[in-house]
């Protein structure tokens, strides 16, 4: 059987999408761990439009930061 081949979403570099492969979809350790830094930093975000929790916290943790 033949297994399935992917880009690594950071390097788009071809990657066999097996169980062996522990870093999947990415090529290695390293774009895999770029990838979660761009979550980190909030480079990487799912949009979605605020909550009402959301948008009743947001004025008094403004006030905390200043």
């Amino acid at each position: 059987m033949k297994s399935k081949t992917v880009k690594c979403p950071t390097c788009e570099k071809p990657v066999e999408w097996k169980p062996e492969n522990l870093y999947r979809p990415f090529c290695n350790e390293r774009c895999k761990l770029i990838d979660l830094g761009a979550w980190a930093d909030e480079s990487h975000r799912i949009a979605s439009a605020p909550t009402q929790d959301f948008i009743e916290q947001t004025p008094q943790q403004n006030d905390e930061l200043h």
